[in-house]
């Protein structure tokens, strides 16, 4: 009986050891993402983790983005309708809201046709103001785009608001990974 019990104790912790050792972390820059998290119910994966230098010489973030059907295919991850997440973890306290609000201006815009950015300003202007306070080492911005609910900001450990306007949505992604997008940033974050 005694056995018994410990063999199924040792099964026990092996059941409850196992699944961490087949989500491992990936890591950039010393920062770890895990391979796959659970968003609103649903499983999701690391599709790719990518960073953002300043003057060559100072690391801003290190980010993963996260899909529930991973690919390497921009048009896809831009397009499909399924749970996507940007998690972005601030690596200098030189990235001021200001420079982050008109970086995200200046990014989307540069990814989007002309028409588009003239029909979304309300958002744009909205997404940007909530960028509202200086990053800081170790400090987090994470958009997430849940279908039928829409992309929300969480930033600094606070949800600053959801839109849930398809164009915007599709700018935002476009931008992140669009063909204007940083180079740099859109192959790490498809896995290129």
């Amino acid at each position: 009986m005694k056995k018994l019990v410990a063999g199924i104790i040792v099964a026990a912790m092996i059941l409850c050891v196992a699944p961490a050792a087949f989500s491992a972390d990936k890591e950039i820059l010393g920062v770890p993402f895990p391979t796959q998290k659970i968003i609103n119910d649903t499983q999701v994966y690391l599709n790719g983790l990518a960073s953002r230098k300043a003057l060559v010489v100072v690391n801003v973030f290190a980010g993963g983005f996260y899909l529930e059907n991973p690919t390497n295919n921009a048009r896809e991850a831009i397009e499909s309708d399924q749970i996507k997440q940007f998690y972005l973890v601030y690596l200098t306290n030189k990235a001021t809201a200001a420079k982050l609000q008109e970086g995200f201006i200046e990014a989307i815009e540069k990814a989007n046709p002309a028409e588009m950015i003239a029909a979304q300003q309300t958002n744009i202007k909205k997404y940007a103001s909530w960028l509202d306070k200086d990053m800081e080492p170790g400090l987090t911005s994470v958009a997430t785009y849940i279908p039928g609910e829409g992309l929300t900001l969480e930033y600094q450990g606070e949800v600053k608001g959801t839109i849930n306007d398809p164009d915007f949505i599709r700018m935002y992604f476009r931008y992140n990974l669009g063909e204007q997008a940083d180079k740099k940033l859109r192959d790490g974050y498809l896995g290129l």
